[in-house]
């Protein structure tokens, strides 16, 4: 094991290798597709979202004098460290698994106000890739999520793409790219501008038993350490987020 990540506790190891089959009730219980891309439109709240996506990259666009005062995802979550080693993936948090972010709203007053109409939210944030990105294969937690990217500026000519179970995909500037990510992904950016999505992940639509499974499972990662570090992180950040924001 690599002695940079942190330890976990017997429970949440168990939970862990509990979360296939758990992943199998949840799937014969959605509402929706299980196919590894989904449908915007099973969605109604990414219209609203889609039609102000102007209006979301220009609060993400200020972020751009001060990204190295916009932390790396793998320091916010040291569980990320397992695939991505560098500083290139950065994250801008609005909500985290619930968690409002107050002084990151406060900046982007125009997005919080849209984020808080989605019904279901887990988490909101503007993810950055940066040139040189790689992203290496991985799952996502849980089938009782579902995780929705808005493009809001993408590099040309396909320079960045993830491959998602047996796809290749891309983004584009105003739409919806909406997915599974417990199908294996992996992200490559190799081109020379940065690529900024708002990146939400809602619950999956579900019948019983999948419903009552996956807000367990949810309520359980809200409390372990791999969210409450996170928490903690994201605090210390923002003493340089401040420091960022002060006149020179």
């Amino acid at each position: 094991m690599d002695p940079s990540l942190p330890r976990r506790s017997w429970v949440y190891r168990a939970a862990k290798k509990a979360r296939a089959t758990l992943d199998r009730v949840i799937a014969r219980s959605s509402r929706i597709s299980n196919a590894p891309v989904l449908q915007a439109k099973d969605f109604p709240w990414t219209d609203a979202l889609k039609a102000h996506w102007r209006e979301i990259r220009d609060e993400a666009e200020t972020l751009l004098p001060r990204l190295a005062s916009v932390p790396a995802l793998r320091l916010v979550s040291p569980d990320h460290r397992r695939i991505a080693q560098d500083d290139l993936w950065k994250s801008f948090f609005l909500v985290g698994y619930g968690y409002r972010i107050e002084a990151n709203c406060a900046r982007c007053p125009r997005t919080t106000a849209l984020v808080e109409r989605i019904p279901e939210l887990n988490s909101a944030f503007f993810s950055i890739l940066m040139p040189g990105t790689r992203i290496a294969p991985h799952r996502g937690p849980t089938k009782g999520l579902v995780t929705c990217h808005l493009g809001l500026m993408v590099p040309p000519d396909g320079a960045c793409r993830m491959r998602l179970a047996d796809q290749l995909l891309g983004w584009a500037e105003g739409e919806w790219l909406v997915f599974d990510d417990t199908y294996r992904h992996e992200v490559r950016h190799d081109g020379d501008t940065p690529r900024i999505v708002l990146l939400i992940q809602v619950k999956r639509p579900l019948r019983f038993p999948g419903r009552l499974i996956a807000d367990l499972f949810l309520a359980g990662m809200r409390r372990s350490p791999f969210v409450q570090e996170g928490r903690r992180n994201l605090g210390a950040w923002e003493q340089a987020m401040q420091a960022a924001d002060r006149p020179a």
